[in-house]
């Protein structure tokens, strides 16, 4: 018969070929192309398991055909959270149960509206709203002052959206209600004029309200005037509401040099510099927010009005004043004037003073306060003094400037909080825009706080399929609706979907384990550490990737790809990687599927990339594509291993201590499995009676004749199995005939016919 050296050797020359052989096989390609055809039909492990050639044909794939009939086990494995360590497979000690768990998704894909990475990204665009509103202000603000100077027309002025835009808000009015020949007449009036159009207008707008209160009141009766709910009483305080409330226009006007016609008087401007900073300042104060233009426009405000205060009453009656201190000091917002005074006319010197003694937890503030106002008892500034000297002044503007948008900052804290608790309890489209909290946050991230979308608009957005550009959110042609849509996970019925990811999650854990193994195994605990806080890096960035570029960008990405599928990054050469995931991997010629090593394909099957390199969802199956591929490739291994061993039980040892090599970590691996076990005790002539010692006696033993790392070096573990296969047959007392002797040693395996007879000549002595 032909050795088991050599027939190992045909087999493994081209493993490749060797697989594709037993793939084209009747039997097996039937089986396997059934198993292709209906797992994606399976929704549940009860039907999965139901199917015999569909559950069979895995198991064998995993190597767990003799536990096929325990289905109530094996149901427990499948339902196993792989996230838990304590979860049923994790706890199990043969890791097959746990990598079967892993080829599969029927517990892994989560449900949720939005994951730990899409939150993350929502919330630090509404961080970077705020960051981008400032930025505007300032931007409008500049270009007001530049651009308004180049106006010579009122036209002009009004066809300039943003210069009407700036003009506007600044005076606290809507565009939607005012219209063009309305704004003309107010910017061209003049304002000390009493038949000037803004004045007239202004008196005419009130004397209809006021006609109106007076037609009510001459038909009412006095019971229903005496009646504060009547309809007549009730009509009456609303105009005399809006009486009161009346837009007046005059500062509009008095801003402007427009003459009546709407045109400026020869080398006149539009507007004076005077009134473009009072324009500019009323601008950035109508901000929702206090910018920090705003902040410094308080502080010179506050700086140049404090050089006049000469007593504790000129501030007092200044509200702006007032409050830049309370503000600088951290006083709490409601402090009363009164309190300032006692704080400021406090003599500190005397340890019974106001100031020494009052403020509880805000008396060392209090005593501060004192110290940098230089108010008498009466509240007065004594003759040559200020109310503050430079660097006091100085002191309370530091104060200010560190403290101005701490409120802001608290309530957008606590915005945040809120968002991350109420987002962990929407269970549908619904219960997330019925929330106005959320909404707030999610509309300002997304630049659409202003827009007035209705609920059924936003619902039919988030509920939109982003692949097909027909859908809604797509057919607006408005980047910030696909954004909003991207960032939630809503089926299309309203219903918690699944994040749509560069990886699954159950890839995502299926890689960063395999990486902290690859880097552990032979590791101290410390690199066990590192390996795992790179796993957290990765786990938490690869949600993040949109694009095949990004990934491939990231070198700290595709190193750890590479490491977890067993691939020294060293060793592929740049670019290569890009034309594995280029590659088609339903075509059989493409470079993929022919390059040799098969840990590629599995690599780029882990991934949801589309044909243009963007993320896609992928179609709903309880198998990813890298699991079915791994089921494929295992089912065409287990099938030869279990052919070539009917001829040879040696060549069977063989290709399955090559296929199992890369996952031992440690001898006890070897202990753990007979048939590696069987492998090591005939190649290093380990005596039968040693299986019935101690197992720490077999480990050592173990180590002391191999380095477990030489498996898992190609070269080391090709000469382990050659020495394996030459010593299987002598061991075995296998007829090999002179021919096979002579085709061995030509077979380029490395060991000759000479070695093999010495081999047999040594083994012969020994008995």
């Amino acid at each position: 018969m032909v050795s088991t050296y050599i027939d190992y050797n045909l087999i493994t020359r081209d493993m490749k070929r060797s697989l594709e052989r037993t793939a084209d096989q009747k039997q097996v390609a039937r089986d396997t192309e059934y198993y292709k055809e209906n797992i994606g039909k399976v929704t549940s492990i009860e039907a999965f398991m139901d199917d015999y050639r569909l559950y069979s044909y895995a198991m064998k794939a995993h190597g767990l055909e003799e536990m096929t009939y325990a289905k109530a086990f094996m149901k427990k494995v499948l339902e196993s959270d792989l996230n838990d360590e304590n979860s049923y497979a994790n706890k199990l000690s043969d890791d097959r149960y746990r990598n079967f768990a892993m080829a599969f998704s029927f517990s892994k894909s989560t449900s949720v509206a939005q994951s730990n990475a899409q939150e993350e990204d929502v919330i630090g665009l509404y961080k970077q709203s705020m960051v981008n509103q400032e930025d505007a202000v300032k931007a409008d603000t500049a270009y007001f002052k530049a651009a308004l100077d180049k106006v010579t027309t009122v036209d002009q002025l009004w066809q300039n959206g943003r210069l009407k835009d700036y003009v506007l808000t600044a005076f606290g009015l809507d565009e939607k209600y005012m219209s063009y020949s309305h704004f003309k007449g107010i910017v061209t009036s003049d304002p000390n004029d009493a038949n000037s159009y803004v004045n007239t207008q202004a008196a005419a707008y009130k004397n209809n309200l006021q006609t109106k209160i007076d037609l009510i009141t001459a038909n009412a009766s006095a019971a229903d005037l005496a009646n504060p709910k009547s309809s007549a009483r009730v009509q009456i305080a609303q105009y005399q509401q809006a009486i009161a409330n009346a837009p007046d226009y005059t500062p509009l006007a008095a801003m402007f040099n427009f003459q009546t016609d709407g045109t400026l008087a020869s080398g006149d401007l539009p507007m004076s510099e005077a009134n473009k900073s009072l324009v500019s300042e009323a601008y950035v104060f109508r901000q929702p927010r206090t910018s920090s233009s705003a902040a410094l426009l308080n502080k010179t405000y506050y700086e140049q009005t404090m050089a006049t205060v000469t007593s504790v009453n000129d501030i007092k009656s200044n509200s702006r004043l007032f409050s830049y201190i309370v503000t600088a000091y951290g006083l709490p917002a409601g402090t009363l004037t009164s309190t300032f005074e006692n704080i400021v006319t406090s003599d500190l010197s005397d340890p019974a003073s106001y100031a020494n003694t009052q403020g509880g937890q805000y008396n060392a503030v209090y005593k501060q306060i004192a110290a940098d106002f230089n108010f008498q008892a009466d509240g007065t500034v004594a003759g040559g003094n200020t109310a503050q000297t430079a660097a006091q002044m100085a002191k309370t503007s530091q104060g200010w400037m560190s403290r101005y948008n701490d409120k802001q900052d608290e309530a957008d804290e606590t915005l945040i909080s809120s968002f991350k608790t109420l987002m962990s309890t929407v269970g549908n489209v619904d219960d997330f825009l019925g929330d106005s909290k959320i909404m707030t946050l999610v509309l300002k991230a997304f630049g659409l706080e202003d827009e007035g979308d209705t609920a059924r608009k936003l619902k039919k957005v988030l509920t939109s399929d982003l692949t097909d550009p027909k859908s809604y959110a797509n057919s607006l042609k408005d980047s910030r609706y696909t954004d909003l849509a991207k960032a939630f996970n809503f089926n299309a019925d309203g219903s918690l979907g699944s994040p749509t990811l560069a990886q699954s999650e159950s890839e995502i854990l299926l890689t960063a384990k395999a990486y902290v193994v690859a880097k552990s195994q032979f590791g101290t605990e410390d690199d066990k550490k590192k390996a795992t806080e790179e796993s957290k890096y990765y786990s938490s960035t690869i949600e993040k990737i949109d694009n095949l570029d990004d990934f491939l960008s990231n070198k700290r990405l595709t190193d750890f790809v590479l490491v977890a599928a067993g691939i020294d990054p060293e060793t592929v050469e740049p670019g290569y990687l890009r034309k594995m995931f280029e590659s088609d991997l339903n075509d059989p010629k493409s470079a993929i599927n022919t390059e040799p090593d098969t840990r590629y394909r599995e690599l780029v099957a882990s991934f949801n990339f589309d044909t243009e390199g963007n993320v896609t969802k992928p179609e709903s199956s309880i198998q990813t594509r890298r699991g079915l591929l791994e089921t494929e490739d295992l089912y065409y291994n287990q099938t030869l291993e279990e052919q070539e061993g009917e001829e040879n039980a040696g060549v069977r040892l063989a290709l399955y201590f090559r296929r199992m090599a890369s996952g031992v970590g440690s001898a006890y691996d070897l202990l753990a499995d007979s048939a590696l076990l069987q492998v090591i005790q005939t190649t290093f002539s380990i005596p039968k009676e040693m299986a019935s010692a101690d197992v720490d006696v077999q480990y050592d033993y173990i180590n002391r004749v191999i380095d477990i790392k030489d498996l898992h070096d190609p070269e080391k573990l090709e000469k382990l199995l050659a020495r394996f296969t030459s010593l299987y047959d002598l061991e075995n007392n296998t007829d090999v005939s002179p021919a096979a002797l002579v085709l061995s040693g030509n077979s380029g395996g490395g060991i000759s016919a000479d070695t093999l007879l010495s081999l047999t000549q040594l083994r012969a002595g020994g008995r």
